[in-house]
């Protein structure tokens, strides 16, 4: 069984797209600062990453299939020019309540931890919103808000993926 690190993508990763809208090509993407940094120290410890990211963009028609492949690859390639790698990519390109993968729901993270072979026990899910945090509950696996303000409901809040996986990966 591996250890695995879940990462929500916009807000976590890459900079969002402004309320109501989505990053449809690879030209809107921003990275945050220490994303990459955060990601190379996972994968020098020995952690499997996989990015877990609802794209409901793809449902409202806004953006398709190949659209948000572009996304993903040009981010694995930015990543990849700062030593780092996403071992897994998975999506939920559904409305709310029309599925089991979409978070709030734990569908998508648990096919992440299956396709990983991930050990609940020592996994964490990474995010900046509230559904990802309770993904990450209803998966069973420890939970890290990337927020300015602390989240009762996480086991940890940070204020940058690179915070936060510097403690999650400290010896305790």
């Amino acid at each position: 069984m591996m250890r695995v690190a879940l990462l929500d993508r916009d807000g976590t990763i890459n900079l969002k797209a402004p309320e109501g809208d989505y990053v449809k090509s690879p030209q809107e993407v921003t990275m945050i600062a220490g994303a990459a940094e955060a990601i190379g120290a996972l994968n020098a410890g020995g952690v499997r990453v996989a990015v877990v990211s609802n794209q409901r963009g793809i449902a409202r028609g806004r953006m398709t299939e190949a659209d948000l492949a572009a996304v993903n690859a040009h981010i694995a390639r930015l990543l990849s020019a700062r030593g780092a790698h996403v071992d897994l990519w998975l999506h939920c390109p559904h409305e709310g309540g029309s599925c089991t993968c979409r978070k709030p729901l734990p569908g998508m993270l648990l096919e992440a931890l299956d396709r990983l072979d991930g050990d609940r026990s020592s996994s964490a899910m990474f995010g900046d919103s509230d559904s990802d945090i309770a993904a990450g509950r209803a998966a069973g696996i420890w939970t890290a808000r990337i927020a300015a303000a602390e989240d009762p409901c996480a086991d940890a809040t940070a204020p940058s993926l690179r915070c936060a996986v510097e403690g999650w990966l400290a010896p305790a």
